[in-house]
């Protein structure tokens, strides 16, 4: 099934410092609207955990946290075909225009979450950037505290 960005915009708060890539929006992402939205997905927990705060449950709340500590979230792929939530099932992808949101963005680092998005963005990009795990709960080889220990070390000097 072709799906493209057109269902979920970036989401680019004013001055951000940050941002953060994934491959493509899940099902669910889409579905509500906002990025990592499957009640599973570990990745406002983690962030949450990071700034000592509590996890933000809804979009408005997830968007405040996200304006406070100056993180943008995309994906790395505007378009492509595939089949559900599945990375790898993704076919004919098409990028993101990187140059055009990094004029608009002026970040100081981007950072791709799972192999996928990391995959895709050496293949299409040659901009610097830091790979982070997935915190989907299909990648459950990395338990909470390990995502902690990778998060903290690699995301937050750019953020305190």
């Amino acid at each position: 099934m072709r799906v493209d960005h057109s269902v979920l915009p970036p989401f680019l708060p004013e001055g951000a410092r940050v941002l953060i890539l994934g491959s493509f929006p899940s099902v669910k992402s889409r579905e509500e609207g906002f990025y990592y939205a499957h009640k599973s997905n570990r990745f406002f927990p983690v962030l949450a955990t990071l700034f000592d705060e509590d996890t933000p449950l809804s979009t408005l709340e997830r968007k405040r946290f996200l304006v406070r500590h100056k993180i943008a979230l995309y994906d790395v792929l505007f378009s492509c075909d595939i089949e559900n939530s599945k990375d790898g099932s993704i076919r004919d992808p098409v990028p993101i225009d990187l140059p055009s949101l990094k004029r608009k963005l002026s970040p100081e680092m981007i950072f791709t979450t799972g192999k996928a998005a990391e995959t895709y963005f050496r293949k299409f990009f040659s901009d610097p950037f830091l790979p982070l795990p997935s915190t989907s709960a299909a990648n459950a080889s990395f338990s909470l505290e390990r995502l902690l220990a990778i998060y903290r070390e690699r995301l937050l000097p750019f953020l305190s």
